[in-house]
């Protein structure tokens, strides 16, 4: 049975349990009161509206399962393709491609709420360019910006419109015109991520000098990619296509971070807890018989204690996710197997030509060596170890790197390494990721250690060799000329795209593609796991 069946033949649910459907896992609700004012009277309408800009990803199941829970608690739901936004956020769809994209985009989107069982009769499909090219829309963008500020417009466009040093008037528009989508689509509320929320405030604040009513706001939280950063159609590795094939999906959830015991910043979480629980009301962690069996969870809370308390392994919660992800992605790739959406694919997004002789390589395109020496990695001394103050799992390290000051390191070692063997070890640290909050403590650094590749996982520092001093430098051989990166930056993959080489040889050295780990002094080594990982 479709889940929209299972919906239909459920008692109509009351004005409590409708607030509660509407604005279950939302980050934030703006306008409450008005909200249940008005599930006292009648059905809420509401609208989504999504740019057609990138190719959707998985990520966009985020919002799909929020439209399945409005349109359970009866609202009356507009999906906006927004045609035209797409082309004035700084020309991410150029004007030749906008038709195509807007398209695609409702095909595929169309394809992504049939895979969750959401009924289409029940939606109302809207393009930006049906109407905001109409007298009355026209002028009441003039309107509108004879009483905006130039500071208001920008402001409000500063967490969604692409930033860049000399923005365009386009982008300026942008926020208005969203603004007055409240109005021309007769909706009581609108809903979209947290990263909307200025562009929801300005409305509240512009719209009324038009004599138009205050809208209600709902906003998602910003679901995390898989790198841990916001998920991302221009950046590859943070995000699964929802036209990926099931190879590329294993290979993608394989390298996403998803530390042990680490829930920030975790978007295999973050995906089970905004898109599966929601769909399902159920996650199961498949497991072998010998490491305990499947585990069923009716409350995504009981998940994440368990993970944070590692009985749930992240190499488990990876695979559960990947089979319950395809089920998802299977009716769309079959969708889009047929040739009619292939050439819709391919004419949309076109494989970028290469530049032309004699014309100028644009800014950043030649390809950068991803190699050993851009990592800052150093001897540190722990001075001292404590535990985190709000996470069980986690240490808060103390470690001198040759630097005036020791670094502030979060590490999740409490379940693998006791307090009194970390505390004055020497140990092999890297330096320049981008310092990352972890459970409100920010973590300078990380310890790199040996990992055992099966059940029980074990866990062991590495060890740079005997006589070393902290702040002395660790290298790859043949790789020791180079300096290091300032700063790593998240979005280049560097040290991900490295760290998919480093291995523990038979002799238990730190190795990369059988490049040994050195200081002046010898390898790096640890104590026991032969042939294990390293992170």
């Amino acid at each position: 049975m479709q889940p929209g069946a299972a919906a239909a033949m459920e008692p109509a649910p009351g004005p409590q349990e409708k607030y509660q459907l509407i604005t279950r896992n939302l980050q934030e609700v703006l306008g409450e009161e008005k909200l249940m004012s008005i599930l006292k009277e009648r059905e809420l309408k509401i609208y989504w509206g999504t740019a057609t800009t990138g190719k959707p990803h998985v990520a966009y199941f985020v919002p799909m399962s929020k439209i399945a829970d409005f349109l359970k608690a009866g609202c009356e739901v507009t999906i906006l393709f927004a045609d035209l936004h797409a082309y004035l956020d700084n020309m991410k769809a150029p004007w030749e491609l906008l038709e195509l994209r807007t398209r695609y985009y409702e095909q595929v989107i169309k394809a992504m709420l049939e895979s969750i069982g959401v009924p289409l009769e029940k939606l109302r499909f809207v393009r930006g360019t049906d109407y905001q090219l109409s007298k009355e829309y026209t002028l009441d963008v003039y309107r509108l910006s004879s009483v905006v500020t130039q500071h208001d417009a920008k402001k409000a466009g500063a967490e969604v419109v692409k930033q860049v040093e000399h923005p365009l008037l386009s982008g300026l528009l942008y926020p208005g015109l969203q603004a007055l989508d409240e109005e021309y689509l007769k909706v009581d509320a609108q809903f979209g991520g947290v990263d909307q929320r200025k562009i929801f405030t300005f409305a509240e604040k512009y719209l009324p000098s038009l004599g138009y009513a205050k809208r209600v706001h709902l906003m998602n939280p910003m679901v995390p990619g898989l790198t841990g950063s916001k998920m991302s159609s221009s950046e590859e590795d943070s995000k699964i296509d929802l036209l990926d094939r099931k190879e590329d999906v294993k290979k993608k959830l394989k390298k996403a971070f998803c530390e042990p015991g680490n829930v920030e910043n975790n978007g295999v979480l973050s995906f089970i807890k905004h898109v599966l629980f929601p769909l399902k009301s159920e996650f199961v962690v498949l497991r072998e018989e010998k490491w305990g069996g499947n585990k069923t969870y009716t409350a995504y809370e009981a998940l994440e204690k368990d993970f944070a308390e590692q009985v749930v392994h992240p190499g488990d919660l990876k695979n559960s996710v990947e089979v319950a992800l395809n089920k998802l992605l299977d009716p769309i790739r079959e969708k889009f197997n047929c040739p009619e959406l292939k050439k819709l694919s391919s004419a949309a997004y076109p494989t970028p030509s290469k530049a032309k002789p004699g014309e100028k390589s644009t800014k950043n395109s030649e390809p950068e060596d991803v190699i050993p020496s851009r990592l800052d990695i150093r001897v540190g001394k722990v001075i001292s170890v404590e535990k985190h103050p709000d996470a069980d799992s986690l240490y808060v390290e103390k470690i001198d790197v040759g630097e005036a000051e020791p670094r502030t390191v979060v590490s999740g070692l409490v379940h693998f390494v006791p307090k009194e063997q970390l505390q004055d070890r020497l140990v092999v640290l890297l330096c320049n990721l981008k310092p990352q909050k972890m459970r409100g403590v920010e973590s300078q650094g990380m310890v790199l250690c040996a990992s055992s590749v099966g059940e029980p996982r074990q866990v062991e520092p590495l060890d740079p060799p005997a006589g070393c001093c902290a702040g002395e430098r660790v290298y790859v051989e043949g790789y020791e000329a180079g300096e290091p990166d300032e700063e790593l930056k998240p979005k280049k993959k560097v040290f991900e795209k490295l760290q998919a080489d480093f291995c523990i040889s038979e002799d238990c050295v730190a190795q990369w593609k059988q490049r040994n780990f050195l200081t002046k002094l010898g390898t790096v080594s640890c104590k026991s796991l032969r042939g294990g990982s390293i992170s």
